[in-house]
């Protein structure tokens, strides 16, 4: 079941068009990941689900119903710009947000400590704003978005300032989000967050849509082909054995025998008649397919070369 449907969404910004006939569908309880270069208009589409801008054409729905202005208050969103009133103390301004989104000032006092616990940060409560770091400032914005604790959370570019550290924790919260029932959409640039903790993508280049779905899937479907073959004592020089069979792009051997083989194989079907010629002239430790990295896909994708 898909939690947002986005249809044929067509945005135009003067003589820029920002999208152009893009249709996304997010499963419910996923994480959904918004890829793209500078520009290439993911931003314009989480504005669009938001109900910041509207499209010129194309539809949204939400939990299979056109999405009006009331589906926004159970929505989370934390935009790339950041936004706190620098003069007001962390604890008074987050009571502020949390209270907009419709909690009462007891339950926004008592969730807030939790999370400000979970988080390290309680010494801050009566700090101004203005004295917190970028990442501090960061913490705050993300309790204070998944505080209503909505069926949707929206994040653009959430690991941005952040350390190694920090954006190893925003990534559990968010897998914790995600296993608690909500759906997570974010973007990103950084690839590694995308296979670590994604389950679907869409890829925006050129503001249209030029590859979506499962993120195991997408890496799979687009290997080349290309395996490794670990083994050890090698009756004949298994680089002989094969070499009219595949294309060897890499062969070594160590002084204890073990050998270490890249190979391309074109068809599919000679993949099997492979493994049986080298396992019968060797000891085969491992036969495995190298999947391109999400990192890869992505820059092929943008370049045109996928």
């Amino acid at each position: 079941m898909n939690i947002i449907r986005a249809e044929h969404i067509t945005k135009r910004f003067t003589a820029h068009t920002a999208l152009d006939d893009v249709t996304v569908e997010i499963p419910q309880g996923s994480v959904y990941g918004l890829l793209g270069p500078n520009g290439a208009g993911k931003t314009t589409l989480i504005r669009i689900i938001n109900r910041i801008t509207m499209p010129d054409s194309g539809h949204v729905f939400f939990h299979d119903k056109e999405m009006t202005q009331d589906d926004v208050y159970r929505i989370g969103y934390l935009p790339e710009e950041r936004g706190l009133y620098r003069k007001m103390k962390v604890g008074e301004q987050a009571i502020f947000l949390a209270r907009l989104k419709g909690l009462s000032r007891h339950e926004s006092l008592v969730r807030l400590k939790k999370w400000f616990n979970k988080f390290s940060i309680e010494d801050w409560w009566d700090k101004k704003v203005e004295d917190l770091s970028k990442g501090m400032a960061q913490k705050i914005q993300f309790i204070v978005t998944i505080l209503h604790e909505p069926k949707l959370l929206i994040f653009d570019e959430p690991f941005s300032g952040f350390d190694p550290i920090n954006a190893n924790l925003l990534k559990e919260e968010i897998l914790g989000l995600r296993d608690k029932g909500a759906t997570v959409i974010f973007s990103t640039h950084n690839m590694s967050s995308v296979e670590e903790i994604c389950d679907h993508i869409t890829l925006i280049n050129l503001s249209k849509n030029i590859l979506s779905g499962n993120v195991d899937e997408i890496r799979h479907s687009h290997g080349n082909n290309i395996f490794t073959i670990q083994y050890r004592n090698a009756e004949k020089d298994l680089k002989e054995v094969l070499q009219n069979k595949c294309e060897i792009l890499e062969c070594s051997t160590d002084i204890m025998g073990q050998g270490l083989m890249k190979i391309h194989i074109e068809n599919d079907s000679d993949i099997r008649p492979i493994i049986s010629l080298a396992n019968e002239n060797s000891e085969i430790r491992s036969f495995t397919e190298i999947i391109p990295s999400m990192n890869d896909i992505f820059i092929r994708a943008v370049n045109g070369t996928l």
